[in-house]
């Protein structure tokens, strides 16, 4: 029994699959905050560029 409890303490397999889920999850999180910060300048700077172009014919 001793010896099953040292083994599940040192064993990290299930570890590295945590961290890949959480970075994932950190990048997602960052890519929507980036999108909805953006987002709004973007939608502004093509509404002017869309009346510029309609003024000019």
């Amino acid at each position: 029994m001793l010896n099953f409890i040292k083994n599940f303490r040192n064993d990290e397999d299930g570890a590295v699959t945590v961290d890949w889920v959480v970075l994932t999850a950190a990048v997602v999180a960052l890519a929507v905050a980036v999108s909805t910060v953006v987002g709004g300048a973007v939608n502004t700077e093509l509404g002017q560029i869309a009346t510029a172009v309609t003024d000019t014919n």
